[in-house]
């Protein structure tokens, strides 16, 4: 038998003045659309803002539908638009926020799954880490890949046919 330890290296911040100016900037952004989803059912909502390498930063909320399935996450939301906007631009980094009826939360939430594999692969996609922050009240975790969010990940390579 064989043992493989995975580590995740997880920077903590105490508050958003510890960030820089550019991560402060962008966890604003987060928040804004964060207050712009559309969460009716669970009244959880979640903004996210991606800043891109040309400078844009791209928010996206989470949207929610009776048809529990139809929603769609706000990383999901941002990430997808980022792409199709600026297919061939880079992400710097991003920010992660989420508020319910008694406002910010006071831990840090972190993607779901199926959110988590996008950003892998968006990450893969342009063979540059960037850095995630999970913006809590007590807190702001700073990851510098997406690779230690989903350390034991799928990247599709049995889906590449090969001649």
């Amino acid at each position: 038998m064989k043992q493989i330890n995975l580590t995740t290296s997880i920077e903590i911040f105490e508050s958003k003045e510890e960030l820089s100016r550019q991560e402060q900037e962008l966890v604003k952004h987060a928040e804004e659309a964060c207050r712009k989803a559309y969460a009716p059912y669970s009244e959880f909502n979640v903004g996210a803002a991606v800043l891109l390498e040309n400078g844009k930063i791209i928010t996206g909320s989470n949207q929610e539908n009776a048809a529990y399935p139809s929603g769609l996450c706000a990383e999901r939301t941002a990430i997808f638009y980022a792409n199709a906007q600026y297919p061939d631009t880079p992400v710097v980094s991003m920010a992660i926020i989420a508020i319910n009826k008694n406002g910010i939360l006071e831990n840090p939430v972190a993607p779901c799954g199926a959110c988590r594999q996008v950003l892998l692969e968006t990450e893969l996609r342009f063979k540059k880490a960037y850095d995630i922050l999970l913006v809590g009240q007590s807190s702001i975790q700073k990851i510098k890949s997406s690779k230690d969010l989903l350390p034991l990940s799928f990247i599709g390579e049995g889906l590449l046919k090969k001649n």
